[in-house]
């Protein structure tokens, strides 16, 4: 499923504002509203999109804003319009007592487009109100058909069980979402034929000498059954799953050979189901209960693969042919479903993807993680990190950019980001994201618990740095 991403500002976080402070002696905050996004796109404004603003507190008295709008290439009434109507590019937005939100509407005249030069910038410029005020936080917004210049995002993991992966591309503010148990085998589109495995649900898999996938049994692997497994503590279960670092040659399945005897049958663990307890506040409850075994073989045919697949004790098997699609990193199949998914969007519309995650703790193997973050490597995307005791997130800008700082690993944010024991994300550290198109970006995390301290409610925040 596919969303356009609304993001709330975070008045704590972009304007310093302490939510919880009730001691008389500090002095009260000022009013202050601000742009939940920075950026539109203007090619997917059909007709209406509605400008919505944020409070940092609701409104106690009634009151207005003034939005100031700045035409390039582009003329109102002939191009878009507003309502309420602008006077001398000039909108006056009135808000009641109570609110916390107001919203104005743009409307585009120009659909289909005639050329991609046009967009309006936006300023509020006043805040017509009783009390104290102040213009703060994201106070300028754009309407253009340029790349998206940041917003704050809430992805949508799943909460404590988090059944979701979340695959969103910055520059277009798209967010991609699908089941983490939709899918068990990814098989590579690009040149090479590698074949990767889900671990989202901590599976692994071990090759084994025969390539006789019928003559497989469970007594005949019985002896593997309890070593080839995720959490074991046992560092040698690294050789079960694919490499965390994202390397495509380094997958737990070999590369499929031209020739056919080269490519042995494998056992498989096919991991968890996604769990569905309730947990305490504060935690997780990501895996369920097991999912069995099956055995696989993979071939090589014409252009494409031939996958063979069965339960463990099956004395026969069933085969599908899987093509190859070079707009994607992969073409997942469920060998629960029986069926191609989809999961992933096309390679170069995704950035960063939020799931749960098989990394490796030196000197004990592999082990689950909740609330991970991986950057689109195998399309190129990479990341940086930055302490903030070397230069504030702040003041971070496109003069800083270090290319020769950027990592080869789809792990730069990993888990890392976020104190399991405070609930918090760290505030020491942000990082840095160039994009498939040489976009970048800044960004810094800012928690995974939602008002209620439930976990699986991770949210960031990001800028264009230009």
């Amino acid at each position: 499923m596919k969303f356009r991403l609304y993001a709330t500002a975070l008045f704590f976080i972009l304007f310093g504002i302490n939510a919880c402070q009730t001691d008389d002696s500090i002095p009260s905050q000022p009013f202050v509203i601000a742009f939940d996004k920075l950026s539109y796109d203007f090619s997917k404004i059909e007709d209406i999109q509605e400008i919505k603003l944020v409070f940092s507190e609701k409104a106690k008295t009634s009151g207005s804003v003034v939005v100031r709008l700045t035409p390039i290439d582009a003329t109102y009434g002939t191009d878009f319009s507003t309502l309420p109507i602008a006077q001398d590019n000039k909108v006056e937005i009135p808000f009641q007592a109570g609110q916390e939100t107001l919203s104005f509407t743009f409307k585009n005249l120009i659909f289909p487009f005639d050329n991609d030069t046009k967009s309006i910038e936006m300023e509020v410029i006043e805040i017509r109100y009783d009390s104290e005020t102040s213009i703060q936080g994201y106070t300028k917004s754009v309407i253009s058909f340029e790349r998206s210049i940041g917003a704050v995002v809430f992805p949508e993991v799943g909460g404590p069980n988090q059944g979701n992966q979340v695959f969103i591309d910055l520059s277009t503010e798209e967010i991609t979402t699908a089941r983490r148990d939709s899918w068990d085998l990814g098989f590579y589109g690009g040149d090479a034929f590698r074949v990767t495995i889900n671990g989202s649900l901590y599976m692994a898999v071990k090759q084994l000498e025969s390539t006789n996938i019928d003559a497989v049994t469970q007594s005949s692997v019985q002896q593997f059954l309890a070593t080839v497994a995720v959490g074991t503590f046992d560092p040698t279960n690294e050789n079960y799953i694919d490499n965390p670092n994202g390397h495509l040659d380094q997958t737990a399945i070999a590369e499929i050979s031209d020739t056919p005897e080269d490519n042995k049958v494998y056992l498989v663990n096919m991991g968890y189901t996604v769990g569905t307890s309730t947990p305490p506040v504060g935690s997780v409850a990501v895996a369920g209960d097991p999912r069995g075994w099956k055995k696989i073989r993979i071939l090589k045919q014409g252009e494409g693969y031939l996958l063979q697949f069965a339960d463990l004790n099956s004395a026969t098997h069933e085969e599908v042919s899987i093509s190859k699609n070079e707009a994607y990193n992969f073409t997942f199949f469920s060998l629960a479903t029986k069926n191609i998914v989809q999961v992933e969007p096309e390679k170069t519309k995704w950035d960063l993807s939020f799931t749960v995650f098989t990394n490796i703790i030196e000197g004990a193997g592999s082990y689950g993680y909740s609330d991970f973050v991986l950057n689109n490597l195998k399309a190129g995307v990479k990341l940086y990190r930055v302490n903030t005791s070397v230069k504030p997130y702040a003041d971070y800008s496109f003069s800083d950019v270090n290319d020769a700082s950027f990592e080869n690993d789809q792990r730069v944010i990993g888990a890392d980001w976020r104190d399991v024991f405070t609930g918090g994300a760290y505030t020491d550290r942000y990082y840095i994201i160039k994009d498939i198109d040489n976009n970048y970006y800044k960004i810094r995390m800012l928690g995974f618990l939602n008002d209620s301290g439930v976990r699986g409610y991770p949210k960031f925040e990001y800028q264009l740095l230009q």
